[in-house]
């Protein structure tokens, strides 16, 4: 660079000659750059100094660019656009103020929306947009920094991912479903009462099969039964009372610790799965993004600590009545 700094007098002799060159005319170039026609002829004389070659032929009332100066001139229109690119592109991101989480409806549901005052009374100067949709996002080919996605980190060699939510699933239902139907203490209890089935469209979720597999039961098939593609609707359809569904304990914390909704059937899976915010290694996080990714794993740490607590309580209840 020190070679280039002895070479060239400034960048601005570069964007009089771009101008110059695209015009084909000092005059017109310097009505562009809010100069006068002399500035322009003498920045360009003291370029062409500097290289030690003619840029311009001068005819009469015009100038044209030389072999050398054509040459020369589509090499600085090149560099310039891409510097003014690269500039504009930082502007533009540390204006921006709007940051894009892509999520499923259900994480949008039921774990952003009952967040977003708090949301708002952490971060009031950024303003959160969530885009749902059935199937994951390709946040390299999206103009989207965030996501959330649920599975292994193996799974998604071009994101970063950090840990929101561990995959617990319990069976739940409502008190009113409880009082009508009786209490299911055991998985084999469930067998013998109406299951909400979520039948996931793209993304692979649990479903009762594998939860009573976990419990070492193997599920009759049954020929009727409640089956729903979303599981918003799902949640919706226990809490009408329609029957007993499985619960994903991030999606779920707060109906239950509200008495909304009541684990049932004594059996808790553990898949080994998690739920993560990612973001693409291919490009960084501006400000805002980044401080919306921290605010969403301080929720999901808090949330993972509150599951951790209610656990152990239950766990120290169970054994004060065992030893009753």
């Amino acid at each position: 660079m020190e070679n280039l700094r002895r070479l060239l007098p400034s960048a601005a002799s570069l964007i009089i000659f771009e101008a110059a060159g695209r015009h084909q005319n000092f005059t017109r170039a310097a009505a562009e750059l809010a100069m006068t026609q002399a500035a322009v002829s003498y920045a360009i004389r003291g370029l062409e100094g500097q290289l030690g070659v003619s840029l311009f032929h001068r005819v009469h009332r015009a100038v044209e660019l030389t072999e050398a100066g054509e040459k020369f001139h589509a090499d600085v229109s090149v560099g310039l656009a891409r510097i003014q690119k690269s500039a504009e592109d930082i502007r533009a991101k540390g204006r921006e103020t709007n940051v894009t989480l892509a999520a499923s409806t259900a994480f949008a549901s039921m774990w952003m929306l009952p967040r977003l005052n708090r949301l708002r009374e952490d971060l009031p100067e950024i303003d959160l947009r969530i885009q749902t949709s059935v199937r994951d996002l390709d946040l390299d080919e999206e103009p989207i920094p965030l996501g959330v996605r649920g599975g292994d980190p193996g799974q998604w060699p071009r994101y970063h991912a950090a840990l929101l939510a561990d995959e617990v699933i319990n069976a739940v239902a409502t008190p009113a479903y409880i009082e009508a139907h009786g209490m299911p203490e055991t998985p084999e209890d469930l067998l013998r009462h109406s299951l909400i089935h979520l039948e996931e469209p793209v993304r692979r979720a649990c479903d009762w099969t594998e939860w009573f597999a976990s419990a070492g039961l193997a599920y009759p098939a049954q020929g009727k039964r409640l089956a729903i593609n979303d599981y918003v609707l799902v949640i919706q359809a226990v809490l009408a009372g329609e029957g007993i569904a499985l619960g994903w304990d991030h999606l779920i914390a707060g109906q239950v610790r509200s008495g909304a909704l009541v684990p049932v059937g004594g059996h808790v899976l553990r898949t080994g799965q998690a739920f993560y915010v990612v973001w693409p290694r291919s490009r960084e996080l501006n400000s805002q993004a980044g401080r919306i990714r921290d605010w969403l794993l301080k929720e999901g740490a808090r949330d993972r600590s509150q599951i951790d607590d209610a656990a152990a309580r239950a766990g120290l209840q169970r054994a004060t009545a065992a030893s009753r």
